[in-house]
């Protein structure tokens, strides 16, 4: 059963929530970062700390931790950030276009994410654990937050929104992207002590959602410190990472786009034949498709729309064979394109549901990309039973909205 725990959080005064909430350090670039160098309470000082540095510096440098650490410390020193004087759980929730979520966010055991009970879906690059491994020993902190889901538990859910209902929020505010972010701290220990018992007993595992590079710098940490004898002991801190765990039922899974820079080699009439073999191809024009069922896809090309069905016999019933990411790769990126493995082809691009259709059309009419293909979301009940069967989702397959704040709450050890 999974195992979570309360926590000490470090995070910003009421005053300054806002100012200090950053997107994820992941889905900004770093002159995206540099444009939020002015406001000294914005987190990007800790989680792009390079922003603070000459320009063109290698963000992997033993200096870029070293500057997270000297901005962290500040923003203690400060004010900007104050400790909680005792372990408390965190409730978050975020409002998009009208529909919310609400989470649960608390520290997940990285024993259960060693032994499969935090369930993956998907490989991890080792460049990517060592930037977080670097930061996080650096800080001493987990500043990213892990997005985990699990079926939805009434024992769990109930004692969140009596909590909700009953006390006023400790942040609420809605961000430049128009997505609001509500936050409470639940620092009732008999509540807490509630929600800890009801998780071991009620949930049996949790799903990654989003940040499997972080879930893993977590648990090679502890790894690390353990070895190291930096922290020994049952329950250390080092022994938890900081997660943010949803509802099922509440979590939306966006559609994860692809577009492509050539026809390798084939005019658009000899694709649109080439296609004839596996699809049954509709012509729609100017309109955008954004296909709402499975197995159909949408494709832009020289300007117009064209609806791709795809025949019986391109894909299978298994986990992996039955996804539409799947089904475009085998049929058409592989076998007419040549894009054998997408992880690393510079042919192929994703862009992700956020953008919508509109984002497609551009990189085609831009000249950049020579076709682009919509695709049916995953469905989260897809994700889970590609975890649960030990398999691996393909390549940039889910974009979850709306994205968790960093800043609001600092897991220290």
């Amino acid at each position: 059963m999974a195992k979570i725990s309360p926590f000490k959080g470090l995070r910003p005064t009421k005053e300054l929530a806002s100012q200090v909430a950053t997107l994820p350090y992941d889905v900004v670039n770093v002159a995206e970062a540099r444009t939020f160098k002015d406001n000294p309470y914005n987190f990007y000082h800790v989680t792009r700390s390079e922003i603070d540095l000459p320009e063109g510096i290698d963000v992997h440098t033993t200096q870029v931790y070293e500057k997270a650490k000297e901005n962290l410390d500040k923003m203690v020193k400060d004010g900007v950030l104050i400790q909680d004087a005792t372990p408390c759980y965190y409730i978050y929730e975020l409002v998009m276009d009208g529909r919310s979520q609400t989470g649960l966010l608390c520290g997940s055991s990285v024993e259960d994410y060693n032994n499969g009970i935090v369930k993956k879906h998907e490989f991890t690059r080792p460049e990517k654990e060592k930037d977080r491994i670097n930061h996080i020993t650096a800080t001493r902190a987990q500043t990213g937050i892990v997005f985990l889901a699990y079926n939805d538990c009434d024992s769990v859910q109930q004692i969140i929104e009596n909590w909700k209902s009953e006390h006023p929020a400790d942040y609420d505010f809605t961000a430049e992207d128009g997505i609001r972010h509500i936050f409470w701290v639940m620092n009732d220990a008999d509540k807490v002590n509630a929600i800890t018992t009801n998780f071991a007993k009620d949930v049996p595992c949790t799903y990654i959602a989003d940040g499997h590079h972080r879930a893993a710098s977590g648990a090679k940490v502890c790894e690390n410190m353990h070895q190291s004898g930096a922290v020994s002991g049952d329950d250390s801190a080092a022994d938890y990472f900081v997660t943010c765990i949803f509802p099922a039922s509440q979590c939306k899974i966006l559609d994860y786009n692809r577009v492509v820079k050539d026809l390798n080699g084939l005019t658009p009439e000899a694709f649109l034949a080439a296609l004839d073999t596996d699809f049954e191809v509709a012509v729609l024009g100017e309109a955008p498709f954004a296909p709402d069922v499975p197995h159909e896809f949408g494709m832009y090309m020289a300007g117009k729309w064209y609806k791709l069905t795809a025949k019986p016999g391109t894909y299978t019933t298994d986990p992996i064979g039955i996804l539409d990411v799947t089904i475009l790769q085998l049929n058409v990126l592989d076998k007419l394109l040549d894009i054998k493995d997408p992880r690393v082809d510079k042919r192929v691009d994703f862009v992700g549901g956020i953008r919508g259709m509109e984002g497609l059309q551009k990189r085609v009419d831009s000249g950049d990309c020579a076709a682009a293909f919509s695709i049916h979301a995953v469905s989260i009940q897809q994700l889970f039973d590609i975890a649960d069967s030990g398999s691996v989702m393909p390549p940039k397959s889910t974009w979850f909205e709306p994205k968790l704040r960093d800043g609001l709450v600092v897991y220290t050890f």
